[in-house]
């Protein structure tokens, strides 16, 4: 049946970034509502970004283009031009390639909640804007800029 339980879906909290760079994206909850579905050609994530979180680190994909609608609450978008603010009903997008890196912050006291949209191109480099971080889709291991790889804890 195509309809997904949301309610079934796994909540994965923080992210899989190397410390020190996960701590940012610690409380944040994740639904991968495209795997649910057994998506293969694009993903759907259901987010939840409590009060003082970021989405991720600010990057820019490759080969990927990404889409972010807001649901509930309100986000902050930071990428190279300056910061605007996203409410329940606005949207964005974000064009693979452009190396403009992106991410949302929640600075209001509530919950924030959007969907998160993108292509899964396994050629798709990762690019980390304001720290020494990329990661490729082809092994999904998170990397200094020069290759070398972040020592395992």
């Amino acid at each position: 049946m195509p309809k997904i339980d949301v309610a079934t879906v796994a909540r994965v909290k923080g992210s899989p970034y190397p410390e020190p760079h996960a701590a940012a994206c610690a409380e944040r909850v994740r639904q991968r509502l495209g795997d649910a579905g057994g998506l293969c050609d694009f993903g759907i994530n259901l987010m939840h970004l409590p009060p003082g979180n970021w989405s991720s680190q600010r990057h820019w994909h490759s080969h990927e283009d990404e889409f972010v609608y807001v649901l509930s609450g309100e986000v902050v978008l930071v990428e190279d031009d300056g910061e605007t603010p996203l409410r329940a009903g606005d949207c964005a997008a974000f064009a693979k390639n452009t190396g403009n890196g992106h991410h949302l912050i929640n600075r209001s006291d509530a919950m924030a909640i959007y969907l998160e949209i993108g292509s899964r191109d396994m050629a798709d480099l990762t690019t980390c804007s304001d720290i020494d971080m990329m990661s490729a889709n082809a092994d999904g291991r998170f990397v200094h800029k020069d290759g070398r790889p972040y020592a395992q804890p």
